[in-house]
């Protein structure tokens, strides 16, 4: 069953990759890779006033960012419009579907005529079993035989049965007046000729799943798993949109939120496994299954979201973190580490990336390293270097001139001065962070004096007193 195994994220490129839509992604993913599966991608295109190149790149670059690699090349719904038209006709010619002459303005008489009898407004065509020697030379749709009794059971991995009478089915259209497509038949076909077997998608498209289950019946396909999980809301219980803030994956990612946070926490919107809340990517694909996702909506918490990204930076490897940092101020907009000052942030990371949640908090605490002389203090770290300050880092740096560059000598010899001066460590510690880094805060001083190095560190203190 494993090699057969096929998932698949299925975008309309309206807009950005929605970080809805980002979830669902995610989901399949993990649902195919935990098993040796497919995870395929459709771009459903057929709408092409509103489908754009643009918006395309955009679910690309942030499927990229998030790391969710899809298997072959993605699939143009919209350049298959012919096999969909070939179904269509395929059901016609069997008989399971007809040509309806009926106009918009005849089917809207009769929804009116329904509501003031108080009926059904679900359209009902003449056409259904009309002989067609009676067919007008008019334009047409195809539209599929609807079952007209029984009941129509959804078994959904995440809703459980849903089901749906089928005298609450209309005799959907399949093909438009003009021979294009409608796109309920098409995500039929594509997902068949796919081999897609499991659908994990939005629970918005839970009412789709009977509508569709017709075609697949009609033509004696096998119907696949469906599991449709419930919509992300904001913090207020809202269904998630602009008031809440960010929409786009490319949006956090410009905010310098790192990939694997976010998919540790859109993998836990939603689903969960026991009480575990940080997991690594090896583990979310050994422990996912349908079974753990919960049937109300999600809600989106940025302090959570935080929280766990600081996580993932705490445990990163540093050339991976360095990496995602640089596509980080690419992503941004803002000025690229120059190559001289990258090989000073990949020895400052194991000191810097602990505590930090975003990119931008891990590049402030990394100001000392990637700045250059003359160091030019801000109005707090100017106060530290009063005339008294600077007199005391002049008697320092000849300490530092010999001392093993390690940090329990630099403790040693720092605390020794310190007593020295009749003072305690702590008395030097603001001078010192205003002469390494120009700010109040920063990491410890030990910590800046092993990146910078002997020479910067010594260089950097003498400007200062002087």
């Amino acid at each position: 069953m494993a090699q057969d195994l096929v998932t698949r994220f299925a975008p309309s490129p309206t807009g950005f990759l929605h970080i809805g839509g980002a979830r669902t992604a995610l989901f399949n993913w993990l649902y195919a890779r935990g098993r040796g599966g497919k995870f395929l991608l459709r771009i459903e295109d057929t709408d092409r006033a509103r489908s754009t190149p643009e918006a395309t790149q955009a679910i690309l670059d942030g499927l990229a960012w998030l790391g969710l690699d899809h298997d072959g090349e993605p699939i143009s719904q919209f350049a298959r419009a012919d096999r969909h038209a070939e179904v269509a006709n395929q059901l016609l010619a069997e008989g399971k579907a007809y040509k309806c002459f009926s106009t918009q303005d005849e089917i809207a008489a009769f929804r009116d005529a329904a509501r003031a009898e108080g009926r059904s407004t679900l359209f009902h065509s003449p056409w259904r079993d009309a002989d067609p020697v009676t067919f007008p030379d008019l334009p047409y749709v195809v539209r599929i035989k609807a079952p007209q009794d029984g009941e129509t059971v959804i078994r959904d991995q995440v809703q459980g049965d849903v089901t749906i009478r089928n005298d609450q089915l209309d005799d959907m259209v399949m093909l438009r007046a003009d021979g294009t497509p409608v796109y309920m038949l098409a995500v039929v076909v594509d997902d068949h000729d796919m081999g897609v077997t499991h659908v994990i998608r939005g629970d918005d498209h839970l009412n789709n799943a009977a509508r569709q289950m017709m075609i697949y019946d009609a033509m004696g396909w096998d119907v696949p798993t469906w599991a449709h999980i419930p919509l992300i809301h904001g913090a207020d219980g809202k269904k998630l949109s602009k008031r809440h803030g960010a929409l786009g994956a490319q949006e956090y990612q410009a905010m310098g939120y790192p990939a694997a946070g976010m998919r540790n926490y859109l993998a836990r919107l939603g689903w969960s496994h026991g009480d575990d809340e940080f997991f690594t990517d090896a583990q979310a694909k050994e422990w996912f299954d349908l079974g753990g996702i919960g049937k109300s909506p999600a809600r989106f918490d940025v302090k959570k979201l935080e929280n766990l990204c600081g996580q993932h930076m705490a445990q990163a490897d540093d050339a991976a973190l360095q990496h995602e940092i640089i596509a980080f101020l690419a992503a941004a907009g803002l000025p690229a580490i120059t190559i001289s000052r990258q090989d000073g942030l990949r020895a400052a990371l194991p000191y810097v990336k602990e505590r930090s949640k975003t990119f931008p908090e891990l590049l402030d605490k990394a100001h000392f390293i990637l700045t250059e002389r003359p160091i030019a203090p801000d109005d707090k770290a100017a106060k530290a270097l009063d005339p008294v300050s600077r007199g005391i880092l002049s008697q320092l740096t000849p300490h530092l001139r010999t001392v093993r560059w390690e940090r329990d000598a630099l403790e040693a010899v720092l605390n020794d001065f310190a007593a020295a001066q009749d003072t305690k460590f702590g008395k030097l510690a603001g001078p010192l962070r205003a002469a390494l880094a120009g700010r109040a805060v920063t990491p410890s001083v030990f910590d800046m004096m092993l990146v910078l190095g002997r020479e910067e560190t010594l260089a950097r203190l003498e400007e200062a007193a002087a």
